[in-house]
């Protein structure tokens, strides 16, 4: 490392350097970047505080000592001990909005952040937004995109986890919308009171033989975030179950439940999903 120090100097060579190490190994990119460059230039960029896009003013900018320190250090432990990157920067991106992320949480990577950009179309129709619900919110990033974009609704970001709360209630206070968005813990709906015009669940959705087969990279997340049981549905089985209770009438609830969508077809198919949509007059949708 001594050497890469005192032959490295500009912004370039940081760039050019660690694309070629990170190449050369076994890496996983999972975490907010699928190809070696953009994770490069995120490490590079973000560890000098500087834009990810219109950046090339700085690309021939000499590096002093310890920022080239920093860089190689992160690089290192990005290759050996396989750190999502987002944990070595403290931040992941979510909606175009930065968020505090550490290992107390999920890296915020989830395809609710498209549906929420779009106001949540078409399923939402006009339905006005008072109250919102982002259940097994972990760093916040959901319930609080969503506060960026129904500018009037109210917001609960509810976890089991007093961990992944302390992150959120960071991340509220960094988007400066403590007047509208509260943390709450509850084992899904065990904490909550009231109903919701919109829920969104990001819940733990891995199942038995996925978390088993898991690149290196995801055994830094909170298992707890991640595994549901042999199919991947533990938590989604219960989320459905009692979401009547917490909508109001013509609400909109979404689950996420990735590669575990075909246990859940199934699951439908056979009719074992109890009383969830027989007893709710709103729309339910899953991705």
């Amino acid at each position: 490392m001594s050497n890469s120090i005192d032959d490295l100097h500009t912004v370039r060579d940081y760039l050019r350097y660690v694309s070629s190490r990170f190449a050369d190994s076994p890496l996983y990119f999972g975490h907010g970047t699928d190809n070696v460059w953009d994770e490069s230039v995120q490490l590079v960029m973000r560890s000098l505080h500087l834009p990810l896009e219109n950046n090339t003013l700085f690309l021939d900018a000499r590096l002093t000592r310890e920022e080239r320190a920093l860089i190689l250090d992160r690089m290192q432990r990005r290759i050996d001990d396989r750190v999502p990157l987002a944990y070595l920067l403290g931040e992941a991106w979510f909606m175009g909005l930065p968020f505090h992320v550490d290992e107390r949480v999920l890296v915020p990577r989830s395809p609710l952040g498209e549906l929420i950009q779009g106001g949540l179309q078409p399923w939402l129709g006009n339905k006005p937004v008072g109250r919102i619900l982002d259940l097994c919110t972990g760093s916040g990033c959901i319930g609080i995109a969503a506060a960026s974009v129904f500018e009037d609704a109210e917001v609960d970001l509810a976890d089991i986890s007093t961990d992944a709360l302390d992150v959120a209630a960071v991340n509220i206070d960094y988007h400066e919308v403590g007047d509208r968005v509260s943390t709450v813990r509850s084992d899904v709906f065990d904490g909550l009171e009231g109903r919701y015009d919109v829920i969104l669940s990001n819940p733990p959705y891995v199942d038995a033989d996925d978390i088993a087969d898991m690149p290196a990279e995801y055994g830094h997340e909170p298992e707890l975030g991640l595994a549901a049981g042999g199919d991947g549905l533990d938590i989604a089985h219960r989320i459905l179950a009692r979401a009547a209770d917490y909508l109001n009438p013509g609400g909109l609830l979404i689950v996420e439940v990735g590669n575990s969508w075909v246990a859940l077809q199934e699951a439908i198919r056979i009719c074992r999903l109890p009383g969830w949509n027989l007893r709710m007059a709103a729309t339910v949708c899953f991705c």
